[in-house]
């Protein structure tokens, strides 16, 4: 069973930054990874993902701010966000595949207010 721990999320002030952090209970070598988030009332969506060969996609509300990036070997991806605004708030999960296997962590509060 794999298991996912997701860390980093917190209060932050608009136009602040925060890092998360997906660490897996092993090697995510040919896993595609993902961070979705989802916001009160709202449904779970991709923000980015990074697939086995290192290709990187994001969702229009995000480019140029995020940054996803994964280091195989420690088993762990990353979230780098930067210019927060209100509209990120949410809660924060990752989300890893591989094959017609699909694993979740149990996502980090990220909240952006003044």
């Amino acid at each position: 069973q794999v298991q996912l721990v997701e860390s980093g999320g917190g209060l932050v002030q608009p136009g602040g930054s925060l890092r998360l952090s997906c660490t897996a209970s092993g090697t995510i070598f040919g896993w595609n990874m993902n961070w979705y988030r989802q916001a009160p009332g709202k449904q779970r969506d991709l923000v980015a993902s990074i697939n086995r060969r290192g290709t990187m996609y994001y969702t229009d509300s995000v480019k140029g701010r995020f940054t996803i990036s994964r280091d195989n070997a420690k088993g762990e991806v990353y979230l780098q966000m930067n210019s927060l605004n209100p509209d990120d708030t949410a809660v924060y999960y990752c989300n890893a595949v591989y094959m017609s296997e699909s694993w979740w962590g149990q996502g980090t509060q990220v909240t952006v207010s003044s």
